[in-house]
């Protein structure tokens, strides 16, 4: 089997989430036969939901998409470290893989902070991939809050 990325589906969602006025964090889901089940950006502002979070869009609508809570098998790709909130998602949708664009060193949950999958009450380990186009996520971020900051 072949691997393919998806993290220039979820770059794509990052910049539209920015352009939205959304931290730009984007995410694609990709169903075991490698068929994308969803594709999203953050809403969190947009919806007026803190846990609208890109990751929490596509593993709700993944599950929908399959009628069912666990996403055994399926792949998820992310721009950034997924927080705490979104590991837990993700280790309760039973998630293959997980992979991820940039670092999050201030609220990551997977290799930062709260480190959600090396804790004992964590049922499911996901394989984890990181630093799969860092850079380019990484300045997408970067850009996004100097222009919040008027630098």
């Amino acid at each position: 089997m072949t691997f393919k990325s998806h993290m220039q589906e979820a770059l794509a969602q990052a910049h539209a989430a920015g352009a939205r006025g959304e931290v730009p964090v984007g995410a694609v889901l990709v169903s075991p036969e490698g068929r994308v089940l969803a594709v999203e950006g953050n809403r969190t502002r947009e919806l007026n939901d803190p846990t609208a979070h890109a990751e929490m869009l596509v593993i709700r609508a993944g599950s929908a998409a399959l009628g069912s809570e666990r996403l055994g098998g399926c792949v998820l790709y992310v721009t950034l470290e997924p927080c705490a909130m979104c590991a837990g998602a993700i280790a309760a949708a039973r998630l293959a893989r997980v992979c991820y664009g940039a670092d999050d060193p201030k609220s990551g949950g997977v290799a930062h902070g709260a480190r959600v999958f090396s804790h004992p009450q964590c049922h499911h380990v996901p394989e984890v991939v990181d630093g799969i186009s860092a850079d380019e996520a990484q300045e997408t971020l970067r850009e996004f809050f100097k222009g919040r900051r008027g630098n």
